[in-house]
């Protein structure tokens, strides 16, 4: 185990230990009720996930509640936490995969961890095969990038329970006291997105957009429907034609359907995509129209692009946030984390260069969301997209 990792939980443990004092003096049950899961928010996901806040829930006898146990991840206890890591895209994709292959390179620099183990673009077909695979490298956690090749992963959990396993699951996945998991929700985010571009559209002649992307998933839907939404709330004549690729990594087809897209008079492109996002981008800068990040939070910082909006679920940034809790044994096998809009700083689009109008705007449909405002609009559209 690492310097860093021993000071870490010498930490972890030394504020536990306060805390355990200055509750000694309440009934000795109270601490064994103490315990809550690791979610942020009691609101249902889509997949009728449920979770709860530490931070609003109260032990009825000190009206406080204390942090789960500090976990030790060196699960084999060889002195060091191996990561093992999967994801179904290109871990160079300039998007939405490298973002959480960035995140967890940035947790093992940050705790001193040794270099993780990272297999990409893993087919749906192979992935138990290739999750076996890292379990058998002597690993300690396992994360899996997104649930397209979760399908294997309850089973391969249970058979390596001592492997802590940890799902940027997105949209949701089942269950399971073998893993934990973190989800957002790709409604509230696509409105935001929406929104934004119904802004910028507002200062051009044109009021078409198109969203490209994979092959019309339940996911796309989601968004592509909450992306209409938030850009109808701006200008109700404004449309989006929705253009499958076919593959999210297809450059040829998804660079194609954005030049058909110019030529028709778009004035903004989604590309919802990972391995052919970056070309889209460039065609677009190319072709003068507005477009948006899929997922990476600091796009309006890119040396090589020109992005007009980041749209901001973040695997990388999920992953840093549900590591600390991780850690800290507040998200644990078993529990779900929820990213929310307007509650997390993590999720939501962002205008990169926006006016003072335009940023109050956002902001106040960021309060809406965070309020509730909204909830029954996408619980219509994720009941559409996903059939429930």
């Amino acid at each position: 185990m690492t310097r860093t990792r021993h000071l870490l939980l010498a930490l972890l443990a030394l504020l536990a230990l306060v805390a355990a004092a200055c509750g000694a003096d309440e009934d000795a049950d109270a601490e064994s009720s103490t315990e809550t899961t690791a979610a942020e928010s009691d609101e249902e996901t889509t997949d009728d996930t449920e979770d709860e806040s530490t931070d609003d829930t109260e032990d009825e006898s000190e009206g406080d509640v204390e942090a789960g146990a500090p976990v030790d991840l060196d699960i084999n206890g060889d002195g060091e936490v191996l990561i093992g890591f999967a994801t179904p895209g290109p871990r160079d994709d300039g998007a939405y995969y490298q973002s959480l292959v960035d995140g967890v390179e940035k947790v093992v620099v940050d705790n001193g961890f040794p270099e993780p183990i990272v297999v990409d673009e893993i087919a749906t077909a192979d992935a138990a095969t290739e999750l076996e695979n890292l379990a058998a490298q002597n690993v300690d956690m396992i994360i899996v990038g997104a649930s397209e090749i979760a399908e294997p992963m309850p089973a391969l959990a249970e058979q390596y329970s001592d492997i802590f396993w940890y799902c940027n699951c997105g949209s949701g996945f089942q269950e399971s006291e073998f893993y934990a998991q973190s989800v957002d929700d790709g409604t509230e985010i696509a409105y935001t997105a929406g929104y934004a571009t119904g802004l910028l559209l507002q200062d051009t002649d044109a009021t078409a957009t198109t969203f490209i992307g994979c092959c019309n998933l339940p996911f796309e839907t989601a968004s592509l429907l909450g992306f209409e939404a938030g850009l109808q709330a701006v200008d109700e004549s404004f449309t989006v034609d929705y253009v499958p690729a076919g593959d999210f990594n297809d450059v040829a087809t998804a660079t194609e359907a954005l030049t058909q897209a110019v030529a028709g008079g778009t004035g903004a492109v989604y590309p919802y995509l990972g391995g052919s996002h970056r070309p889209v981008v460039q065609a677009a800068n190319e072709a003068g129209v507005i477009t948006m990040s899929a997922g990476t939070s600091d796009a309006c910082e890119d040396p090589e692009l020109d992005y007009q909006i980041a749209v901001g679920f973040d695997g990388g940034d999920y992953m840093e946030a549900a590591f600390v809790e991780i850690v800290n044994g507040e998200l644990t096998e078993g529990t779900t984390k929820v990213f929310h809009v307007g509650v997390d700083p993590e999720p939501g689009a962002v205008i990169c260069d926006a006016t003072p109008e335009q940023q109050e705007a956002m902001d106040a449909v960021y309060d809406q969301i965070a309020a509730g405002e909204l909830s029954d609009l996408f619980g219509q559209i994720n009941g559409e997209a996903y059939g429930g």
